[in-house]
């Protein structure tokens, strides 16, 4: 199903590819300097990523079998799938009834995975997909398929946001948090994608690292 396709996820899914260029500052917004942006920043959080993450890769280790790292399928910019990596926050069997998303005080999540959703130290690896160029640091998050299709039925006009690429934090995600319902999730999402511009992405790069030391929004 997973082909490397440019637009497989509507292909997939029986779905019209978005041609909104009614959103053209999102579409044509200086993408040189949104990539200088990206990869300014990886540079920047490289040394204290690594650090974090192979300390909280021992701490796996004790706290519960199976790997490290996992990956997911992910939509990302014009439907194209990519695997987005993370650090285990769930136990390995956590999804042997079905895809599904987290709640709050989810028991399928580890003890030292509710540490790291708590802080969003599980979201550190993706700095590896930002710099392949698959992610951006700001952004709309990153849906997995079926509930892309999902959303897309109960709000139309959800995969707008497929005309970016997605962000390790971003408007929508630093506003509603995990909660946001899917329309709620697209309305900031087309706000940032009509406003963008380097100083909304240091506001929210500084909104993110406030989060990230209060745990708002964490499950």
């Amino acid at each position: 199903m997973h082909s490397n396709n440019v637009n497989n996820f509507f292909k997939d899914y029986g779905l019209s590819i978005v041609t909104y260029r009614n959103l053209n500052k999102a579409v044509g917004w200086n993408r040189f300097m949104k990539r200088t942006f990206d990869l300014f920043f990886c540079m920047l959080a490289l040394p204290f990523a690594i650090i974090v993450i192979i300390a909280f890769s021992l701490l796996i280790r004790l706290d519960s079998k199976g790997p490290v790292f996992y990956t997911q399928i992910r939509v990302g910019l014009d439907g194209r799938y990519f695997r987005v990596f993370k650090l285990r926050s769930m136990y390995i069997d956590a999804e042997k009834d079905g895809e599904k998303f987290a709640v709050k005080n989810d028991p399928r999540v580890t003890r030292i995975g509710r540490i790291m959703r708590k802080a969003r130290i599980d979201e550190l690896p993706q700095i590896y997909n930002i710099l392949k160029g698959e992610m951006s640091f700001i952004g709309p998050r990153p849906e997995r398929p079926m509930f892309t299709a999902q959303f897309e039925t109960i709000c139309p006009g959800f995969t707008k946001r497929l005309m970016v690429k997605p962000g390790l934090t971003g408007f929508a995600q630093i506003n509603g948090g995990y909660t946001s319902s899917p329309k709620e999730k697209l309305q900031y999402d087309l706000y940032y994608m009509e406003h963008q511009s380097i100083l909304l992405d240091f506001k929210i790069l500084l909104k993110t690292i406030i989060i990230l030391f209060n745990g708002d929004g964490a499950r």
